[in-house]
């Protein structure tokens, strides 16, 4: 089915996954008439490459979204809530990375391999996941289909890139130190992060949990339509530049043996599994489009439990291609207007 043009704008363009925004909708050739680079007024009157030809962007105003269909948002919880509403009235289906409105009851949150069907309850915005709930959810959801979910634990080693690219260029200049010889310094994160793992950096809740930890548990029951489900994380920072990664402890509600688990995942859409000691690692899936999943195997702990080991390329399927999916798995619905 041949998609037709469409009137596109980025909004944050000039951030990490704004500009993987625009490396992915050349990659996979999205039907763009126009296209609109938008961030905010420090960074207006900068120049991004599009299709190999210089795009000036612009700086983000009220009247930004006129004659736009689709609007990529990637400029943090603020932003969407101030303009995202903007963009639907003016006509634009809205696809937003940010956490303002993954937990909205008439917002649907999507991750396509998962629940697509989801997509056509919009009311004008869809919300993209959580760089972590996007994979973790791409593995459960097979699991789930074929033996149901009783609990699932998870532990997440994040990169650099989830914290954007101050915190990247930070990593570059204290593992540069470090070689150096010189004490490493910490400006833009908690702690010294070249060296370290660092289980912080995140807004602590009262609880105990940070707010990364709560996005992950509250956002996998939304997509999975599974509100009960009992599910627990703890998130830690990783000297890594790019690709998140997961230990994986799922108690399923009939057991599977490892090699029916590995079955299931390596049928599941968008997951490529790796058996024996050819397990994925974050420097080897930078750049890819797949949810990478390893060592499965039985927990011996639990007799309907499960290990596994997942790393995604969290600019790419974690952020801007989950968010292009969502775009396009909404045109071939006739879902992109309200």
């Amino acid at each position: 089915m041949s998609l037709p043009a469409l009137h596109v704008a980025v909004v944050g363009a000039t951030g990490m996954v704004g500009r993987e925004f625009f490396r992915v909708l050349e990659q996979r050739e999205f039907p763009v008439a126009s296209i609109r680079a938008l961030a905010s007024e420090r960074s207006a009157g900068s120049r991004l490459v599009w299709r190999g030809a210089s795009l000036l962007v612009e700086a983000l105003r009220p009247d930004a979204f006129a004659g736009v269909d689709v609007a990529l948002f990637s400029a943090g919880a603020g932003v969407s809530r101030a303009h995202a509403p903007t963009a639907v009235s003016a006509g634009a289906l809205v696809v937003d990375n940010s956490s303002a409105w993954r937990m909205a009851q008439d917002v649907p949150l999507v991750v396509p391999e998962v629940n697509p069907d989801d997509i056509g309850l919009h009311h004008g915005i869809v919300a993209n996941p959580n760089c972590c709930a996007i994979p973790l959810t791409m593995v459960l959801e097979p699991l789930r289909r074929r033996a149901g979910l009783e609990r699932v634990l998870v532990a997440t080693y994040q990169a650099a890139s989830g914290a954007g690219w101050r915190l990247v260029r930070e990593l570059e200049e204290q593992t540069q130190a470090l070689a150096e010889g010189r004490q490493p310094q910490a400006r833009h994160y908690p702690r010294v992060l070249a060296g370290n793992v660092v289980p912080g950096g995140w807004r602590e809740g009262s609880n105990g949990y940070n707010e990364e930890e709560v996005k992950i548990v509250e956002e996998t029951r939304k997509i999975l339509h599974q509100p009960e489900l009992r599910i627990a994380a703890t998130c830690v920072r990783v000297p890594v530049a790019v690709g998140h990664s997961l230990a994986v402890f799922v108690e399923t509600q009939r057991a599977l043996t490892a090699e029916e688990a590995i079955a299931v995942l390596s049928a599941a859409p968008g997951v490529l599994v790796r058996e024996g000691d050819d397990y994925p690692t974050p420097a080897e899936v930078a750049g890819s489009d797949k949810v990478f999943v390893g060592r499965v195997r039985r927990d011996l702990s639990s007799p309907c439990g499960l290990a596994c080991w997942v790393v995604a390329d969290n600019l790419r399927k974690g952020a801007a291609l989950n968010a292009v999916q969502i775009a396009e798995r909404a045109i071939r619905m006739g879902a992109l207007t309200r």
